[in-house]
């Protein structure tokens, strides 16, 4: 394992920028912020440790890039920010997200809460889910995992298509694999940032999606069924665990809290299964220790 750790001075060069327009919003910050903005220059402060590299796999190894400080960011041109007509996240479900439409409801519900809790100040709205084969996508058997993928940049094109005009971005979610290319073993996630659009797979969120066990693997594709969506129903969704939800989202700690989020089932919808759907926030516990510590720092 290789541990990567920097400097007082480099994170201070990274974070704090002379533009005139941050100047300004630091300027702003109250003293509690301030302590929490400094607790980041500390390389050996709990709050903030060092990034692990667990093996040579590793997304900063196999892909090198050239560093990044906020200044660069913020001065990005193709970086886009909300405006007051474009204001709204959508986000797009394509195929189930659960293995009952009453978890894929509850799951979809809990990240619409996490989403405005993060992005506060912007309007979370749902689409409508729609299944694989409206977006036309290509689709294969992932030759390591033997797990359905979907092309990631044909859905991009779909999406842009769907994108509202009061839109500041469309986002897809799926619970299948993700491929951007046929070179490509998989991806997690593809966004434009020029398009407003992205998607992202939590497939691989679960806890047994590398297992020899995982109910998701198939065999090869028939002859001629590279266009048959056919393959897609019925297909095997992991279970909405603590975990998967955990790695979903990452904390907020009223969020965690709040069971509005999962108010129980409707007698409707009871018909289907289960009445109630408490939120699985159990895996929570470390990152809500986590943030409890932040916010002490704040409040200090």
């Amino acid at each position: 394992m290789e541990t990567v750790r920097h400097s007082e001075h480099t994170l201070k060069t990274a974070l704090i920028s002379e533009n005139p327009r941050l100047v300004s919003q630091y300027e702003k910050l109250d003293a509690g912020e301030r302590r929490l903005l400094s607790e980041a220059f500390k390389p050996d402060h709990d709050l903030f440790g060092p990034i692990t590299l667990h093996s040579q796999s590793d997304w900063i190894i196999s892909h090198p890039e050239a560093p990044q400080d906020f200044e660069q960011f913020f001065s990005d041109p193709y970086r886009k920010a909300p405006s007051p007509d474009k204001r709204s996240i959508y986000i797009q479900c394509i195929g189930s997200l659960g293995n009952t439409r009453i978890i894929s409801e509850e799951y979809i519900k809990w990240l619409k809460g996490y989403c405005e809790a993060f992005f506060y100040g912007l309007t979370v709205k749902l689409l409508e889910p729609v299944p694989v084969s409206a977006t036309r996508c290509s689709f294969r058997v992932n030759d390591n995992t033997q797990n359905l993928q979907i092309h990631a940049g044909h859905i991009l094109k779909f999406l842009k298509k769907k994108k509202p005009e009061d839109a500041f971005c469309i986002v897809g979610i799926t619970m299948i694999d993700l491929y951007p290319r046929d070179s490509w073993n998989f991806v997690f996630g593809q966004a434009s940032l020029t398009d407003g659009v992205g998607i992202f797979s939590f497939a691989r969120y679960g806890s047994d999606f590398y297992s020899s066990r995982y109910e998701g693997r198939v065999s090869k594709l028939q002859k001629g069924s590279s266009s048959d969506y056919a393959v897609f129903d019925n297909y095997y969704t992991p279970q909405v665990t603590s975990v998967l939800l955990l790695r979903s989202c990452k904390a907020l700690v009223r969020w965690i809290e709040d069971e509005s989020d999962s108010p129980g089932v409707s007698t409707e919808r009871s018909r289907e299964g289960a009445v109630d759907l408490p939120k699985p926030v159990d895996a929570f516990k470390e990152w809500k220790e986590w943030i409890i510590k932040c916010l002490a720092v704040v409040q200090k």
